[in-house]
């Protein structure tokens, strides 16, 4: 080991493994008596090393449903407000247009014009107004069958699967926040209270998951609101679905930790002349200030290639001092008061070193990467606090702990035999990731390499300690421009957007629904509470679920998120999300009552479970089978058409066509070339990403833009935002005389075709006519001072705003070089054409006639 450093520094510190009394433990609390978990990915179960605080979380959220059932029905009237039950819903019957519409029989094998002509919304659950009003946003919370079957059999009959789609800490542009010495809760299940509890009168309220009845405490009949007594139905945690809460010391098991941020860099020379460090050192410095946090937050940098370099930004210091720990095998930390350091006490030393951190590997030959000892060296720093990880990495470890072999056979791309090596090559990452978790250590990953880097190992750190995966195939500062472009702006949102520290999540739901399986980057602490070292406003998850008991004593099913963080500021607070549902006996109403989108998300995570435990085409032939599976109960139980052709009801019209589009993505197609790595994070993409992500992904939104018109367009900030109708994603749609936009969600295409009118392409692009646009390359649209492009501009921005992410754009020319690999890769690939669509309805309808 050599230092340059204080001849004065210690020598080797021994690793801080002292437990963390995680605060987060101090959770919600709202032990469901789950079943085990079955199946699934790693993500979903996990055994193993990890969590020096087995049972804090549990100990400090308490509660559980009782041995005895509470089943009082009192018969006193509930206090007046919007949450009587008894007026909530009178099924389908009493929106008959709902039902018609829904149930309406399709039959798939006639109609081509299925797309709405805007993008599709989320089903509308048949609630009361008031209870529709206060239900929680389908953007936050959905569920696959917005009407929840009585019975298992019930659901088993439809055979369509019942789960949760959940965006829990998503941006929100309005959020009540309380603040209470009492967050009431109920005694029995640890529910907290929601707009769709009784109130039996101004001194009790009954619970509706559970139906405990509870007292109301003496606080909660002030409303800070209204300003006034006695009028506990009209506070805002019962007004709102959507609730935030600032927790009191009782959630917590020690004071909230500040914001810790460590850089994970490596400085190879693959890394180096690709031109990512140059790109991070610069983004870093320009969003330095912008970082969640306050006056405590602390920031700290490794980088490795086949040595360990540690920095000294101690304040005292009058320039940064690089310290080189060579020994991999055994990794150590040589300081540990100057290598995490308050960020606004060091400002000065963090900026010298990004200014130069390029230059000083500017010439490096090392090729080596020793990713596995950097990763251990930033557990051992970060563990007495926790923190955020984030590790860029751009080849395959080759060296210490961790180290890897390539395992892709480049001639097997394309084999329709089946894929091989989507699980880990090695257990040191996901054993480091549950040692992470338990000291509240998030680790973020972005892999920046066109070579196989085995994402199937690296990814557990990400998966297991709940952080994000990143994905740059081909980053080049030359040779890929629009690549590093993406880099940018993704690590400009990756680091100024919001995080939650040392957090946790439970689902509570109605009393006889049970959670089967999770989906998403956490660690599973307990059958029931989800560890999430860090929480993200841009991580979705998944929840399946099934009935254990009959709910034939009630009409509404409710669900109930509660995350407990800690947010950037050092505040622990929770946020509470309910959903309800009402609840159906007819095998009709629970189809008219299907998000196909939901149920499409949910079957990807599913598949990809399926295709790491078993093969991916099992996975695939599992996708197939539950189109059959629910076409076939349709039509056995609920259509009277006797008529031949492939009849499904309105509300699930799309699903043979989203679970085609489904079999041509990435993580489950066969028979193309598709790299491994490239393959895994697709996988990683649908696990962790909410569910209006995943479906641009799936099932792009085609345009044509020759012409639109302003024809429903939207008015914002003095600029117009065409609305373009929706086309099918079939070739017969696409015309040599249009210009087409294809949304894919991190990608857009532009398409010009051969014959497309002169005057357009000029106010468009600035070219004088189709033979004459050289932009086939292009990744921008040309800022012109005409209508189009204003419109053309406004549109791309609106579409951007929608997500969190950058979209890269592509233009492409309708061109004999380009023609083949855009039709292929947008049609083919990405959609689906008339004739392979058409097929696969055949082969559903043959399957269905076995």
């Amino acid at each position: 080991m050599c230092y340059f450093s204080p001849a004065s520094m210690s020598k080797a510190l021994q690793s801080c493994t002292k437990p963390l009394k995680d605060n987060s433990s101090s959770q919600l609390c709202f032990v469901l008596h789950l079943p085990p978990f079955s199946g699934g990915d790693s993500s979903s179960t996990t055994t193993g090393s990890a969590s020096p605080v087995p049972n804090s979380y549990d100990s400090l959220e308490g509660g559980s449903y009782p041995g005895t059932y509470f089943t009082q029905l009192l018969t006193s009237n509930p206090f007046p407000n919007m949450s009587q039950l008894s007026a909530a819903l009178g099924g389908l019957s009493g929106v008959p247009e709902l039902e018609v519409e829904a149930l309406r029989p399709v039959n798939l094998l006639q109609e081509r014009n299925l797309l709405p002509h805007q993008p599709l919304d989320a089903p509308e659950p048949n609630l009361s107004a008031d209870l529709k009003k206060a239900n929680c946003s389908p953007d936050t919370f959905r569920c696959t069958l917005t009407n929840i079957p009585q019975t298992q059999a019930l659901l088993n009959k439809a055979r369509l699967p019942l789960g949760l789609l959940l965006h829990p800490f998503r941006d929100l542009a309005q959020l009540p926040v309380i603040t209470s010495n009492t967050i009431v809760r109920c005694r029995s299940c640890r529910t907290y209270i929601n707009p769709f509890v009784s109130f039996l009168d101004q001194r009790r309220w009954k619970c509706n998951l559970c139906y405990r009845v509870n007292d109301v405490p003496d606080e909660f009949m002030y409303n800070p609101v209204t300003r006034s007594y006695g009028e506990p139905h009209k506070r805002p945690e019962v007004q709102n679905s959507t609730v935030e809460f600032i927790a009191s010391s009782d959630y917590m098991l020690r004071p909230p930790q500040p914001a810790v941020y460590l850089f994970v860099l490596d400085v190879s020379h693959n890394a180096v002349e690709g031109g990512y460090l140059n790109v991070f050192c610069h983004t870093l410095l320009e969003n330095l200030d912008k970082m969640p946090g306050d006056t405590r937050t602390r920031v700290g940098f490794i980088t490795f290639n086949s040595t360990i370099h540690f920095y000294n930004l101690h304040e005292s210091l009058s320039q940064p001092q690089m310290l080189v720990v060579s020994d991999i095998d055994d990794i150590f930390i040589p300081t540990h008061d100057s290598l995490l350091v308050n960020l606004k006490e060091s400002r000065a030393l963090v900026r010298v070193l990004l200014t130069s951190l390029h230059s000083m590997f500017s010439q490096t030959r090392e090729t080596h990467s020793a990713l596995g000892p950097a990763l251990q060296a930033a557990y051992k720093l970060t563990s007495p606090t926790g923190g955020r990880v984030s590790v860029f990495q751009t080849q395959l470890p080759t060296l210490g702990p961790g180290l890897l072999q390539s395992r892709e056979d480049p001639n097997q791309r394309s084999s329709t035999k089946g894929v091989q090596h989507l699980g880990p090559a090695t257990d040191f990452y996901k054993k480091l990731a549950l040692d992470c978790s338990g000291q509240q250590i998030g680790v973020d990953l972005f892999l920046l390499s066109s070579q196989y880097s085995d994402l199937a190992s690296l990814a557990c750190m990400s998966k297991f300690s709940a952080g994000s995966i990143f994905y740059y195939p081909s980053l080049h500062h030359v040779h890929n421009p629009a690549q590093l472009d993406k880099f940018q702006k993704d690590l400009e949102r990756y680091l100024t957007r919001k995080i939650g520290f040392e957090a946790v999540m439970r689902i509570r739901c109605t009393k006889g629904l049970s959670i089967h399986t999770f989906h998403g980057n956490f660690f599973v602490r307990s059958t029931d509470l989800l560890s999430l070292a860090n929480i993200n406003p841009d991580s979705g998850f998944a929840v399946q679920m099934s009935i254990e008991e009959s709910l034939a004593d009630t009409s509404l099913a409710c669900f109930q998120s509660a995350l407990l963080y800690t947010s950037s500021k050092g505040k622990r607070r929770i946020r509470v999300h309910t959903l309800c549902l009402p609840v159906v006996s007819q095998l009709s109403d629970v189809y008219a009552g299907a998000d196909v989108q939901a149920i499409t998300c949910l079957l990807a995570n599913m598949a990809i479970d399926r295709s790491i435990s078993s093969s991916l085409s099992d996975a695939r032939d599992a996708l197939v089978n539950a189109v059959v599976d629910s076409l076939s109960a349709y039509k056995n139980t609920v259509s009277n058409i006797q008529q031949s052709g492939l009849i499904a009801p309105a509300a699930l019209c799309l699903f043979p066509l989203y679970v085609l589009a489904l079999l041509k993505q990435k993580a489950l197609r066969m028979g193309t070339s598709t790299k491994l790595d490239e393959r895994v994070f697709a996988m990683c993409e649908f696990k962790s990403q909410p569910l209006q992500q995943i479906m641009r992904a799936v099932h792009p939104d085609l345009y044509r833009l020759d012409t639109m018109s302003d024809q429903g367009a939207l008015h914002l900030n003095d600029c117009i935002v065409p609305q373009p109708h929706l086309l099918h994603l079939t070739a017969e749609k696409l015309t040599r005389e249009g210009a087409f936009l294809m949304d894919c969600g991190s990608v857009f295409y532009l398409w010009i075709g051969k014959c497309c009118n002169d005057v357009f392409i000029r106010d468009m692009l600035g070219c004088p006519n189709h033979a004459q646009t050289f932009i086939r390359h292009n990744t921008q649209i040309p800022e012109l001072e005409t209508p189009l492009s204003e419109r053309l501009r406004a549109l791309l921005a609106w579409l951007q705003d929608s997500r969190p992410f950058s979209s890269t754009l592509h233009v492409v020319k309708d061109d004999a070089t380009a023609k083949t690999s855009f039709f292929q890769h947008l049609v083919e690939d990405r959609s689906d054409s008339a004739l392979s669509y058409y097929e696969f309805l055949l082969h559903i309808q043959q399957q269905m006639s076995k």
